[in-house]
């Protein structure tokens, strides 16, 4: 399996499935959470996962890059496939996988013993030995890109947690770029953030989908409406509907999903 990158997703024109899920579902011991999900991610799009709490949105998100793998008793049954290929195939590397469609969770999680800088290429030295000059070009680049360079330039050796929670969430952000993934999950990366920091992460993906695929859940429906360019709804785990995010919102095609957009329930 190529496991390259967004190198390699770049040659994936905008507009076409990067991820596609065939027949997904997943398993908590005897519970079926997530019930034989098919949909396509386009690449370079902001697709949102959206529905009420405890429909399966985090429990599909994680599938995606086998998260699931560490959790017991999980089990994920169908495809998902990479740029046609299935990351649950025999003999592919879970830790492979996650370093090409990364994810960024609730709670921004920096290393808390590490200084800003280190946090930032901790996956790269995972990885192997990596010469200084080119750590010091993927800070400044990764740091760039998550719109947080200006504000910590002259602080890349403090500790992180000295940080604001916009700013630890935007340098986790930063730290799954660094090794360059095609595809970045989020799961409500802003629930934990004030106002301002959720409107600096918003106009943030705008920036980011240019260059890597973005999937969000997200509780917020405007939110979702705002940021991405994709919605699907979820229900009791099953995938409802998806579609163009003005779509869905707008003229939705199931009454399930024009009463959740509604706010009959949710």
């Amino acid at each position: 399996m190529s496991l390259a990158g967004s190198a390699a997703a770049a040659e994936v024109a905008r507009g076409e499935p990067i991820v596609e899920l065939d027949g997904v579902s997943v398993y908590y011991g005897e519970t079926r959470a997530v019930k034989d999900v098919s949909m396509a991610v386009q690449a370079n799009t902001v697709t949102a996962l959206i529905g009420a709490s405890g429909c399966g949105k985090t429990t599909l998100l994680r599938s995606l890059n086998r998260m699931h793998d560490l959790t017991k008793n999980a089990r994920v049954e169908g495809r998902v496939l990479f740029e046609g290929q299935d990351i649950y195939d025999r003999g592919v590397d879970p830790v492979a996988v996650r370093r090409v469609i990364g994810m960024v969770f609730q709670k921004p999680n920096p290393f808390p013993t590490m200084s800003v800088y280190d946090n930032v290429v901790a996956g790269l030295k995972l990885a192997g030995r990596v010469r200084r000059s080119r750590l010091d070009e993927v800070v400044e680049r990764s740091l760039t890109e998550a719109a947080l360079w200006d504000e910590v330039k002259d602080r890349l050796h403090t500790p992180a947690t000295g940080l604001s929670g916009g700013q630890q969430q935007r340098l986790c952000i930063a730290r799954s770029l660094a090794v360059d993934p095609a595809v970045l999950l989020m799961d409500e990366p802003t629930s934990a953030l004030d106002p301002q920091a959720t409107a600096r992460i918003e106009e943030l993906l705008a920036e980011l989908k240019r260059y890597v695929t973005i999937v969000i859940v997200t509780h917020n429906m405007q939110q979702a409406g705002r940021v991405s360019d994709w919605t699907a709804f979820m229900h009791l785990g099953e995938l409802i509907e998806q579609g163009p995010t003005d779509q869905i919102f707008t003229r939705p095609q199931q009454q399930l999903t024009e009463r959740y957009i509604s706010g009959h329930f949710g």
